[in-house]
């Protein structure tokens, strides 16, 4: 049985629309550019949608297949305005990335009530509403791919970050496996890729670099991952034919965690 796909590029039966959050930079902006050369219109959102329209711009300097809003992920009114959005814009999207997420490190012992709460719960929102907000719409289509980015750190506790910043992709990991049950039998699907520590800006920021040598020699293969190919693990997860793909972690780690 095959289902007609909304919002699909004329004249190629692969292109669709893309939403990808927090793509302002960083592994964001990695994957909306991986998303863009496979042929599909990309929404870039971020809460900084300056930095999203930069990189959209660079992509399609006349908007016709990259375009950016503004998307603060902490609230789900947020995600249900930026669905509207797309839709006016090209349609109904048929692939979402769940990538926005605040990365923080902490000590354990002295994390305060607010922080814990500002991280979790924004990082927690971000998937849960995403995937009940987009994933309703596509679930009306017939048709989507959700790709949501969990951690490492939701898989062995944290390598170097925070309590918080674990917890939060921990949880990612058991909505993934609920949403993909919920909407398995409506032609969308619902993955989640677990990424060690990577060669980006965040991780550099986040991790002293004093430490971060000793990060490094701690990663079985001797080096930071490549975010190009996190991308690439998107563009799979993301195809029609990766329908027999749902409720999956895909581990990114550099042998850090094996299962």
């Amino acid at each position: 049985m095959t289902t007609e796909r909304t919002g699909s590029t004329a004249g190629d039966p692969t292109a669709g629309i893309a939403v990808v959050t927090g793509a302002a930079g960083g592994m964001g902006s990695h994957i909306a550019r991986r998303l863009h050369a496979d042929g599909h219109r990309v929404v870039l959102t971020d809460i900084d949608v300056e930095a999203a329209m930069q990189i959209a711009s660079g992509l399609s300097p006349d908007g016709s297949t990259a375009q950016a809003i503004k998307l603060d992920v902490a609230h789900r009114e947020n995600f249900v305005v930026a669905l509207a959005e797309c839709r006016d814009i090209w349609g109904t999207p048929s692939i979402l990335v769940n990538n926005a997420a605040l990365t923080q490190a902490a000590d354990l012992m002295t994390l305060g009530e607010d922080d814990f709460t500002r991280v979790l719960s924004t990082n927690t929102n971000s998937i849960f509403f995403g995937c009940q907000v987009f994933g309703a719409a596509m679930a009306d289509a017939g048709y989507g791919r959700i790709v949501n980015m969990a951690s490492l750190a939701g898989q062995n506790g944290g390598t170097a970050t925070g309590a918080h910043y674990a917890t939060s992709k921990g949880a990612i990991l058991t909505a993934t496996k609920i949403f993909a049950r919920e909407l398995a039998s409506v032609g969308v699907t619902v993955n989640a890729i677990a990424p060690g520590p990577h060669d980006l800006p965040i991780v550099k920021k986040t991790v002293p670099a004093d430490r971060l040598e000793g990060v490094i020699a701690g990663i079985p293969v001797g080096r930071l991952g490549s975010a190009d190919f996190i991308a690439d693990v998107v563009g799979l997860l993301t195809a029609p034919n990766a329908f027999f793909v749902t409720g999956a972690c895909w581990d990114v780690n550099g042998g850090l965690y094996v299962r």
